[in-house]
């Protein structure tokens, strides 16, 4: 009986075991596949709505594209449609615009006063026979000129009625209208969205005739703002370039000239082109300086802009040197006076160029204005380390002729007080470094030296 039981009852071997929870196991697995096989079927979106999300998605990116790049010489006629063009649809904007209120803002005049008799002495130096800076009205008109003299007929259309605009060659008709009618909504521009014509105008190969026919001219500043802030961020360097010289400096300038004063929006613009360093000193600055008829209230103005900025110090120190090197009109000290003042490392190369500008007014037989040896100053404070024996003999020779009754001595005491580039310090200055660096030794704190500390217990 006994002997019955344990055959019954006897147990698996631990191999058997194993292969039957490994069997079990895997058909587990398989039946949990099959419901989720299952579940995904149940789930899963028919196919006529997918084919239908599908269409609808290739739909609205053929919608995109021809938003894009209809304007172009060959989809000219995907932009315009079938249908009659609506210059309506055109105003509509998108959500993402940042929008700008300049309501409550005054104009900008900056903050330098300048003497009458010192604004005198600096319209000395300013060239009567400097031209006025081109305009991208000039550029265009030019093109239509070369055009209209190659053989390519410009239609008599656009010359009849008042107000409108000459044909631009290369731009279709309809894409005319439509821009003409973008650059009357920008003429009375105070805040908002912008249309969307506008936002596609950077993406165009033939930009600067589509912008020309918007009339920038005639923009008020915040329309100007808002085209800087879209053309800094979409197009490259050399092509923002040519959008501040044509479009945004003659537009700073002729507000000015109004105005005496700066709008407060056109301030902001001209912040936000120093997105693009480069094209900002190319296309703004460089152009100004060498224009030869900068006013006095231009250069405190765009002085003061370089103060409220930070630009990279491999842009300005090119800058800097061409400033240095160009011929000079006066409100040139205004801008060097403001970038060395950033205490920029500048390179042996650039401080060379800086010292032979001071020195070339050595045989300057005019009076120089203030600001030309507060610059001077300025120079030595910063860089008077790094400038040559040399080129320290010449200044001093220069500050003869020219002599400030305030400055002056500032000037010589500078250039007596401070080593040359290439001289080894003197006794004094080594032992000031030594009383300074054992200073902030011995000010350091030695743990070892340190007391210890006694625990409340050891009391």
């Amino acid at each position: 009986m006994d002997g019955k039981k344990r055959k019954g009852s006897g147990v698996m071997p631990l191999e058997a075991q194993l292969l039957d929870d490994k069997a079990v196991k895997q058909k587990l697995r398989k039946n949990a596949k099959m419901k989720t096989h299952q579940d995904d079927e149940e789930e899963a979106i028919p196919r006529a709505m997918s084919n239908k999300i599908l269409g609808e998605a290739k739909s609205q990116m053929e919608e995109i594209e021809q938003e894009v790049l209809g304007v172009t010489e060959k989809s000219n006629a995907a932009f315009i449609g079938n249908t009659k063009l609506n210059a309506a649809a055109y105003h509509a904007s998108d959500s993402e615009g940042e929008e700008e209120d300049f309501s409550d803002t005054e104009d900008f005049a900056g903050e330098v006063e300048i003497t009458d008799e010192d604004a005198a002495l600096i319209e000395r130096f300013m060239n009567p026979d400097a031209q006025e800076p081109r305009t991208l009205s000039d550029l265009i008109m030019e093109r239509i000129r070369d055009a209209e003299t190659s053989g390519t007929r410009v239609g008599d259309a656009g010359m009849e009625g008042e107000g409108t605009m000459a044909p631009v060659p290369g731009v279709d008709e309809k894409v005319q209208e439509v821009y003409t009618e973008v650059g009357r909504l920008l003429t009375r521009y105070r805040g908002g969205k912008v249309p969307k014509a506008l936002k596609i105008i950077p993406s165009l190969h033939n930009w600067e005739e589509v912008l020309y026919i918007t009339a920038p001219d005639q923009w008020t500043p915040h329309a100007m703002y808002q085209a800087t802030r879209l053309f800094a961020s979409n197009l490259n360097p050399k092509m923002a370039q040519r959008f501040y010289n044509l479009v945004l400096l003659p537009a700073c300038r002729a507000d000015i000239k109004r105005n005496k004063r700066l709008h407060f929006a056109l301030f902001q613009a001209l912040k936000k082109s120093v997105y693009k360093p480069g094209a900002f000193y190319k296309g703004l600055m460089l152009p100004l300086c060498a224009s030869g008829n900068c006013t006095v209230r231009e250069a405190v103005i765009w002085s003061s802009l370089l103060a409220r900025v930070s630009i990279p110090v491999l842009h300005s120190s090119v800058a800097v040197m061409k400033v240095a090197e160009m011929s000079y009109s006066g409100v040139n000290s205004f801008f060097l006076a403001q970038l060395l003042n950033k205490k920029y490392a500048l390179p042996h190369r650039v401080i060379n160029a800086l010292a032979d500008h001071f020195c070339r007014f050595e045989n300057e037989e005019r009076a120089l204005p203030v600001v030309w040896h507060q610059s001077l100053l300025t120079f030595l404070q910063r860089y008077q380390t790094d400038i040559r024996k040399e080129d320290k003999v010449r200044i001093k020779a220069a500050i003869k002729t020219h002599h400030h009754y305030l400055l002056t001595p500032e000037i010589r005491r500078e250039l007596a007080q401070g080593r040359s580039r290439g001289e080894h310090p003197t006794e004094d200055e080594r032992m000031i470094v030594d009383t300074m660096s054992a200073g902030t030794a011995a000010s350091r704190e030695n743990p070892r030296e340190m007391a210890e500390v006694v625990m409340g217990d050891e009391i």
